[in-house]
């Protein structure tokens, strides 16, 4: 058998929801399986393409590091911003990716402290907006209202 992480999330979420959480007896109980009926039914959703997602969000930050590489950084950043564009996603496990995917978002961070208040870094500016707007559809549950 090989198991289906997406699959077996979602029948915790139906069998939770839908035959333990009526025989709870408390509304701190029933609270709290709702909470967990929610969240199981968020990690099915997202399980699939969590890997593609991190893959496409490190690439696209890369993309940026690369164009900021065309502009004067101050002190260290282009030092950072030029070791962090080479790299590849190479190691496809979640915990590489979202681990790659950190220090590039903290590098990133500090880019566009700097690209929000460089005049000739605007279109930087621009397009790191673009992909954190990106960034934030690529992980926007479907079941959830926000």
């Amino acid at each position: 058998m090989t198991p289906n992480p997406q699959a077996i999330l979602a029948d915790f979420a139906a069998r939770l929801g839908g035959q333990i959480m009526p025989d709870l007896k408390t509304p701190y109980a029933m609270s709290s399986a709702g909470l967990m009926t929610a969240v199981l039914g968020m990690l099915a959703e997202q399980f699939d393409g969590a890997a593609a997602n991190l893959v496409e969000e490190n690439r696209a930050i890369r993309a940026l590091f690369n164009e900021a590489a065309e502009l004067t950084l101050p002190g260290d950043l282009g030092a950072r911003i030029g070791q962090l564009s080479a790299g590849v996603d190479d190691d496809l496990r979640l915990s590489a990716l979202q681990a790659a995917n950190r220090g590039l978002r903290a590098a990133l961070i500090d880019l566009h402290a700097w690209a929000e208040v460089e005049p000739a870094a605007k279109a930087l500016n621009d397009a790191i907006w673009r992909e954190l707007s990106m960034s934030t559809e690529r992980r926007r549950v479907s079941s959830a209202p926000f």
